[in-house]
């Protein structure tokens, strides 16, 4: 083989090389990016069922209450 044709092969494997580089490093932006999110989007699920655990147990002792706070019918 002749030296260009080697100089040639060299410079296509670089090229090659840098744009796997360059991939990855947008790949592992991008995996971080949605790791954060992912975690964002974990809390607030989090948040939205602790709301809806307090809104049950409101509700629920709404109903097993004592009878003698409620308010009268209408019709009193």
């Amino acid at each position: 083989m002749s030296e260009s044709t080697l100089d040639d092969r060299l410079v296509e494997l670089e090229t090659r090389l840098a744009f796997q580089e360059h991939s990855l490093v947008e790949l592992s932006d991008a995996l971080a990016d949605l790791r954060a999110e992912n975690a964002r989007l974990v809390m607030m699920l989090q948040r939205a069922l602790d709301e809806l655990r307090q809104i049950r147990a409101g509700l629920a002792s709404d109903l097993t209450g004592d009878p003698s706070l409620e308010p009268p019918p209408p019709h009193y």
